[in-house]
């Protein structure tokens, strides 16, 4: 899953991934088309691959176009392509897009996790972000919803809510009847892991 978070904020999100187990994985922030989308389940024509969404070079001397990197997600195939499962990582790290306005910025942060082992499937993911939550905001009551989405680089697809209170000008998790979408998570599309050579 995917958040927009500060740097103090970030380092607090990997700690609490660290006790949780999960290995800090890196890559660089300029990107093929392979690693940043092919290897992801975008194939050639998707829309994430329009100029107007996206920061591309110019053509190298190969006619390659490299990329700022739209998500961290590329770390996930050099991980996937470098090591054997079972992995267990989160990929912090700054990421790229065209957009503009109240809330996004041109360049954010961005931290996403990565679990790949045998007999994982969406009960593990629901208990870990839950448990993520619940440790990052610290609070024993996590109210949590996942909604259907699509990424093509997962399936079944999912974006996290997470129950909050937002009267009187604060945000307090853990109670209230808002809502507050704070991510989006799914399993590994079968398609990246073929790419991937799992």
């Amino acid at each position: 899953g995917s958040v927009h978070p500060t740097m103090q904020v970030m380092d607090e999100m990997i700690m609490v991934f660290a006790e949780l187990g999960f290995a800090v994985a890196e890559g660089p922030d300029i990107e093929d088309d392979f690693h940043n989308f092919t290897a992801l389940n975008f194939p050639p024509g998707h829309p994430a691959r329009d100029i107007h969404d996206t920061f591309f070079f110019a053509p190298d001397d190969k006619g390659e176009r490299k990329v700022l990197r739209t998500h961290t997600s590329p770390v996930q195939v050099r991980t996937l392509m470098s090591q054997k499962p079972p992995i267990r990582i989160v990929a912090p790290g700054r990421t790229y897009r065209k957009d503009s306005d109240q809330t996004h910025t041109p360049m954010f942060h961005q931290l996403e996790g990565l679990v790949i082992d045998r007999d994982i499937h969406m009960g593990h993911l629901k208990g870990t972000l839950e448990t993520f939550v619940a440790r990052f905001f610290e609070t024993d009551v996590v109210k949590a919803r996942f909604r259907p989405h699509h990424f093509p680089f997962t399936e079944p697809s999912a974006e996290m809510d997470i129950g909050c209170d937002r009267s009187g000008g604060e945000l307090k998790i853990g109670q209230g009847d808002d809502w507050l979408e704070i991510l989006g998570c799914g399993m590994v599309h079968p398609n990246v892991l073929r790419h991937c050579g799992i």
